[in-house]
């Protein structure tokens, strides 16, 4: 009898844990907001880029577990931190969320609330191809880099290049129109949603690569890492790798996507600065 007893001890106890795991990762993993801070440091920078500081955000997934009173904390947490530039890279309205078209204006309003000290940029996600996704992009402050390129100046005639690429999971992803205008006296920043694209650069370098998609597994355990791995992040999901030299920042994202629970993994955005040798 006792080591029935015992089992159902330890069944009911394995039991009270997986429900305890569950609810944390609904109800306090997927709460409160974190900012990874980076330096990046690159002889490429010119001395007037000296400090710039970037904020880089992703995978909204708005109508998850991101609403309006969410969005509205982002939005004011990025703008205490007074950026140069703010990067959007994927994922702002989740396909399998119920969004109102009374929600839309609200939140194109709170996105107009982000202010950089000098512009905004965003490319596309996979989730990033619906009609409240078109209605919002026709306006929001923000410029969509869909397989284009940007010169970015600031106090000097030598410039960043700024590159977007496409989504390639559903989107039209074009690696050659983007690198349209590259040239390799530049510092390059490049864009992209899927980091798992940064394996069909071969013909090309950038200097800071910034990627979404992967929300670092959303679901992480200590010693292991990311547990959930999903397609275009197979090979890269976490925070930071280094690519041909190049660091590649993943953002952890601020929503979920196809489960509402974050574990060991809380909503996060990105914050650098930049800093020439």
């Amino acid at each position: 009898m006792k080591k029935k007893s015992r089992f159902k001890n330890f069944i009911l106890s394995i039991i009270i844990l997986i429900i305890g795991v569950i609810l944390y990762s609904y109800f306090i993993g997927t709460k409160g907001l974190v900012v990874r801070e980076y330096s990046v440091i690159n002889n490429k920078l010119t001395s007037n880029f000296h400090g710039l500081k970037i904020i880089h955000f992703s995978d909204l997934h708005y109508g998850t577990t991101i609403r309006l009173k969410e969005l509205e904390n982002i939005v004011n947490e990025i703008n205490v931190l007074k950026p140069h530039i703010v990067f959007f890279t994927g994922d702002l309205i989740d396909n399998d969320a119920s969004v109102s078209k009374d929600e839309i204006p609200k939140v194109i309003s709170l996105l107009n609330k982000i202010d950089p000290e000098i512009e905004s940029y965003m490319v596309r996600g996979n989730h990033d191809h619906s009609e409240n996704y078109n209605e919002i992009l026709k306006n929001i402050n923000i410029k969509l880099l869909d397989n284009k390129s940007e010169l970015f100046y600031y106090n000097s005639d030598t410039p960043l290049l700024i590159i977007g690429l496409s989504d390639y999971l559903v989107g039209n992803q074009d690696i050659d129109l983007a690198f349209e205008n590259y040239n390799e006296e530049y510092y390059t920043i490049l864009l992209m949603h899927e980091p798992d694209s940064v394996n069909k650069l071969d013909d090309y370098h950038a200097d800071l690569i910034l990627a979404g998609h992967s929300h670092n597994g959303q679901v992480r355990l200590p010693f292991i890492g990311a547990i959930l791995k999903v397609n275009g992040a197979k090979t890269y999901y976490d925070p930071e790798y280094i690519i041909k030299e190049s660091p590649m920042y993943i953002s952890g994202g601020l929503g979920t996507s196809k489960y509402p629970f974050r574990l060991f993994n809380h909503p996060s955005f990105n914050f650098y600065r930049l800093y020439n040798k």
